[in-house]
Parts: C-alpha cells; structure tokens; sequence
C-alpha cells in the first residue's frame, strides 16, 4: 500500500525537479554572461607608462578612481583604443578592444574605477562597478589560452 505513494511522491518530486532545473540553468546562464561580458587582455599588452610604481614597474597601477583624460585610436592595433587615465598623481595607459566600450563608451572626464584582483586588474564605470575590462597577469593569460591536446 506505501509503495505506489511513495511510488507517486519520487514521481512528482522528479517532475518539479526537471520543470524547476530550466529556471535556474537560465539564470544561472545570464549571471554567467553578464560576469564574463568583460573583455580581457594581458597586464602586458594593456597597461603602460604607469608614472607611480615606486618599483620601476610600469605595469603596477594603484586601485581607486581615474578619471580619462583621452581616448584615442591605438597606433599599430586596428581594432583597440588607448584610455590616458589619470588620478592622484598617477597617469597611465590602459589599451582595451573596442568591443571592451561597444555597450558604453567613455568620454574625456569620466571616471574609471580600478581595482586590484588575485589575477591582475578589473577596470569598470566608476557609477555602475560594472566591469569592461580585465587585464591578467601575464602567468594568469597562458594558464587561459588554448592548449592543443
């Protein structure tokens, strides 16, 4: 007599289960793309002239709020834009895709927060924290590149 309840109860929890899983795989699948709509690049190949980096390092930029003093086209990289950003006695280049600003681009004057990460930097719209670009550690680079197996 218990067996073909239980029978049914395993039946419906089941079917909530599997109308219940598109619902969380959709959101999770949106939280997903809006953390990964950032686009990155390597410390290397995106920052330079950082004047502060007490160590020599031009590579080193302290976290906090820039404000970009230009955008420009980038000589020898069809396809990127240069920021000139600048805040509290530091002045430095950051190189970004243009798909990095294809949702929002930055004027001259607007702010830029910066943040130091575990992998490098994570460069987003000062009112929104909302990132546009990541620049990883060189090591942190390789490790996510393509490797043939």
């Amino acid at each position: 007599m218990f067996k073909p309840f239980l029978r049914q109860i395993a039946g419906l929890f089941v079917i909530a289960a599997a109308v219940a899983l598109p619902a969380h795989a959709d959101s999770f699948t949106s939280s997903a793309s809006s953390a990964g709509s950032a686009s990155s690049g390597s410390v290397s190949d995106s920052i330079s002239g950082s004047s502060k980096s007490s160590s020599g390092d031009d590579k080193k930029v302290a976290a906090g709020q820039y404000r970009v003093m230009d955008v420009a086209e980038v000589p020898g990289k069809p396809g990127a834009l240069r920021l000139t950003l600048s805040g509290e006695g530091n002045q430095f280049f950051l190189d970004v895709p243009k798909a990095a600003l294809a949702e929002r681009s930055l004027a001259n004057g607007a702010l830029v927060q910066v943040s130091e990460r575990p992998y490098g930097y994570e460069f987003a719209y000062a009112d929104t924290r909302q990132a546009f670009f990541l620049a990883l550690h060189d090591a942190w680079q390789r490790e996510l590149g393509s490797h043939a197996i």
